[in-house]
């Protein structure tokens, strides 16, 4: 067992013996490069081998007898960083990396190939597509983009696999401690533990030497600028693993080694992340867990730490000159970015529904961290106008609405059904007889079953708390609140409400207790806090009124609600008074829609909804010819888009408002309630 300073200590003296033995190796090259065109020649041919022998590298479990050590590996790309200093810290000279050199397979001599079993995706690349030799190369100096273009291709085939491969060892070990604490066996004499975590020291002394981390992230920063000032011709003609490197790169130090991104500047990660984000720029990365990553590293690295929209201890190590702007007085870079206060928000919004194609858990944390940027962005002066120009596209904002709608009703139902499955294991594990009387095989299935149940609150609860609040704060807009008034959204809207509603108070979510709920971010009064709002925000609007009745949304449950409410303090003013008033609202538009259920007993047939057969209140004629109401064709086209009638493909800009139908079901409904009235009169 050895202390933490000491481990320090002997990291730190094999490190120093690290770098004299790779200096030594630098200091090799450099000469045979100097040496004249002949031996310079062949130290890149060798240069162009390693890694033209090395393309299995990238695979998640690498077969050692096919390809080189990751120590070769990791010294051919500290080598390759050396020989790029001298134009990576003049900027006078980045001018001089011709991106044709990428394209051009006779002077990179096969390194990224177009075609074949190792062809490396490109940016703009299609199914279909030849992106090889179209962007002729006639370089002012062939050294420069020589050395640049192969220490990218480099840093994919060592540092990138290396720090992956880390990570999952950290995620191992992390494992191999849960389970040896469950067993109450001694962590520090477990042979298989003491090996991870000498592997752990080994790796870490190789993988986080200061110069060679700050040297790597000169060059991804270089590498940042260089895709974010090329021609678009060119950038479709860049590898993909360009920009998925440099993320992985920076987020995996910002993650594990926060402190070395001190003194460092990102500028042009950042200039480049919002550009591939952009709407324009949207199809040039195609690769949805790519433009999550995109996502990522503005969380990870540009979110500033002390942002109230964001309470993630793993980033408070993380320096806050990294997401600040030195040349704009100190701001951060989402606010002063002049690119960003234009499409970053509507790049968010877009973002936030296509990572739904990345997996479920990976889904839902790259949502918690959008959701954070987007509640940063709605803070901030500098980006209201770009969320005001959101409500002009008024489909894509439906796609995203809709989204997050049904991202909530999951969520709630994942947290109410997990978390008391958590409190039973929970109880039995904190009672000795009752736990030391089951089966090993039993204890076992309880204590995974635990830990699956863990993870999955553990992503959900955040993504839920979030989205409620993205809810609340964004119709606080009435330009924004307008749009969810449309009756392609208001019932899916006070559904989902409805939902919740019904699983905090109906289902007694308030009662619910855990262990440690801190650490799930379990915070069930936040949450009917929230919810409440959100109800206030509408309460006032005939038509969610009389959704609520209709979905029965009832105002027991509501007033149930307001009483909590006013017990723990969680609204107040005209918040609080506007929803104190929504259960009487809903209770009078349920009479109005019993009443007219009634009268809508002899409607003629022409006025019923031709899925649905009940009356409907804004008929619409779909390309088949058939009517049917607007929000039942708007439900179904959400879930399949197509004419549910003859089966061909439609959108909502295919149906036709029957206006003159329309206008006789309100007369003939006008007629009837006229009727009624009267003869209610003449009874009194």
């Amino acid at each position: 067992r050895q202390s933490l300073s000491s481990v320090e200590q002997t990291s730190n003296q094999q490190r120093q013996q690290l770098r004299i033995y790779q200096g030594a190796c630098n200091q090799l090259v450099m000469s045979f490069v100097k040496a004249g065109p002949q031996a310079r020649q062949k130290v890149m041919q060798w240069l162009v081998d390693c890694m033209l022998v090395n393309p299995g590298a990238t695979a998640m479990r690498p077969d050692t007898s096919k390809v080189s050590s990751s120590a070769m590996l990791l010294n051919t790309s500290i080598v390759l960083l050396k020989l790029c200093e001298p134009f990576v810290l003049d900027e006078k000279k980045h001018h001089l990396i011709d991106p044709g050199f990428v394209s051009s397979a006779k002077d990179n001599h096969g390194v990224f190939p177009t075609r074949g079993d190792d062809s490396l995706p490109r940016l703009g690349e299609s199914d279909g597509d030849n992106v090889g030799n179209s962007v002729p190369y006639a370089p002012k100096n062939a050294f420069i983009p020589q050395c640049f273009f192969y220490t990218a291709r480099s840093l994919a085939l060592a540092i990138v696999p290396m720090l992956s491969q880390h990570e999952n060892l950290l995620r191992h070990i992390s494992h191999q401690h849960w389970e040896l604490s469950n067993q109450n066996r001694d962590i520090q004499s477990d042979p298989h533990f003491c090996m991870l975590v000498s592997r752990q020291r080994s790796n870490e002394v190789a993988l986080f030497q200061e110069e060679m981390v700050v040297d790597t992230l000169r060059f991804c920063n270089l590498m940042a600028k260089v895709l974010y000032e090329v021609s678009d011709e060119n950038l479709r003609h860049m590898p993909e693993h360009f920009v998925d490197n440099v993320c992985d790169i920076l987020m995996s130090i910002a993650k594990l080694k926060p402190k070395l991104l001190r003194g460092m500047e990102f500028r042009y990660v950042f200039c480049m992340v919002v550009k591939l984000l952009s709407p324009t720029y949207a199809g040039m990365v195609r690769n949805y867990n790519l433009r999550a990553m995109l996502g990522d590293v503005l969380y990870d690295l540009f979110l500033p730490t002390d942002s109230a929209s964001d309470h993630d201890s793993h980033r408070r190590d993380i320096p806050s000159s990294v997401s600040h702007d030195p040349m704009k007085g100190g701001l951060s870079y989402l606010l002063s970015n002049e690119a960003a206060q234009e499409t970053l928000a509507p790049s968010l919004l877009l973002l936030y529904g296509e990572v739904e194609h990345t997996g479920y858990y990976d889904k839902m944390s790259h949502r918690a961290k959008i959701s954070s940027l987007i509640k940063y962005l709605w803070e901030s002066k500098e980006h209201r106008p770009a969320f005001q120009k959101i409500t002009q596209n008024k489909e894509s904002f439906i796609k995203f609405a809709n989204g997050i709608i049904n991202e909530t009703n999951t969520l709630i139902t994942t947290v109410v059904q997990k978390l008391p499955e958590i409190r039973e294991a929970q109880e039995k594990m904190a009672n000795p007889s009752e736990w030391g009387r089951l089966s090993e095989e039993d204890q076992s299935m309880i204590t995974s079953r635990l830990d699956d149940n863990e993870r999955e609150v553990k992503h959900a609860l955040p993504l839920c708390n979030k989205t409620m609040q993205m809810f609340g704060y964004l119709n606080t807009d009435e330009d924004i609140r307008r749009l969810f008034l449309l009756p392609d959204l208001y019932p899916r809207l006070v559904t989902m409400l409805n939902h919740v509603l019904k699983k905090i108070v109906g289902g007694k979510g308030l009662e619910l207790k855990v262990k440690d709920p801190e650490q799930y971010e379990f915070r069930p009064k936040e949450m009917l806090r929230d919810l409440c709002a959100i109800f206030a925000l509408f309460a006032s609007y005939p038509e969610i009124q009389m959704e609520c009745a209709r979905i029965e949304c009832t105002p027991a449950d509501l007033r149930m609600a307001v009483a909590k409410c006013k017990k723990y303090n969680l609204l107040t003013g005209e918040s609080m008074a506007a929803f104190e008033a929504l259960p009487d609202l809903v209770e009078n538009a349920t009479h109005t829609i019993q009443a007219d259920e009634e009268l809508a007993k002899d409607a003629p047939d022409e006025f019923m909804d031709a899925l649905m057969f009940s009356m409907m209140t804004d008929p619409v004629i779909l390309p088949s010819g058939n009517c049917v109401d607007r929000k039942t064709i708007a439900q179904q086209l959400l879930n399949d888009p197509i004419d549910p009638f003859n089966r061909v493909e439609m959108t909502m800009d295919d149906v036709k408002p029957a206006v003159e139908l329309k206008a006789r079901i309100e007369q003939w409904l006008q007629e009837k309630r006229a009727a009624r009235d009267a003869a209610m009169n003449v009874g009194n």
